[in-house]
């Protein structure tokens, strides 16, 4: 006759007992059966609710969901003949992004001959690399798809969180010190 170790109904090891008196067991409870360890020798079962256990798993899997934080990836789309003004208009909102923990994808799209010259693009890049290098790092270095150039930036975790900090110490202490050294 096959057997189980059984774990009863309020936590506490019944020891190993033949199947039909666990099923028993959780009848006399009004308690489901539940194998939880089909592996081990002999299998482990529990008596509980298993609707219940069911609804506490998906409510807790729910609450992990919600606490997860989602990383988000903005994108800048340039071109090789992108003047300077412009370009810092996309590296100002890169800035702005990385610094509310987004990582950034700035791509250069080729049009027509464009393709030819390959190097003012990652030229672009690597002054947007540069100027951003305070706050981020390159996660993907540029790389060239079909008539697209890209390259990821990625927030740098200790640079975000002391810009609070440096915010506080500028503001200015109280005067008193001051006035007691003059008089």
């Amino acid at each position: 006759m096959p057997e189980v170790r059984l774990i009863g109904p309020n936590g506490e090891n019944l020891g190993v007992v033949a199947i039909r008196d666990a099923l028993r067991i959780a009848a006399d409870a009004d308690l489901d059966l539940v194998e939880v360890a089909p592996n081990s020798d002999p299998p482990v079962c529990r008596v509980m609710d298993f609707g219940k256990f069911l609804y506490e798993r998906t409510k807790k899997e729910r609450e992990a969901r919600k606490s997860q934080t989602k990383i988000e990836i903005k994108e800048i789309r340039l071109r090789p003949k992108t003047n300077e003004h412009h370009r810092s208009f996309k590296v100002r909102d890169a800035r702005r992004w990385l610094l509310d923990n987004m990582k950034v994808k700035v791509t250069i799209r080729f049009r027509g001959r464009e393709i030819t010259y390959p190097e003012i693009a990652l030229e672009d890049l690597k002054e947007i690399a540069e100027a951003l290098a305070d706050i981020a790092t390159v996660e993907q270095a540029p790389n060239i798809e079909g008539r697209v150039m890209s390259m990821l930036l990625t927030p740098i975790p200790a640079k975000l969180k002391k810009k609070p900090a440096e915010k506080q110490e500028d503001q200015p202490e109280p005067q008193s010190q001051e006035q007691e050294i003059e008089s």
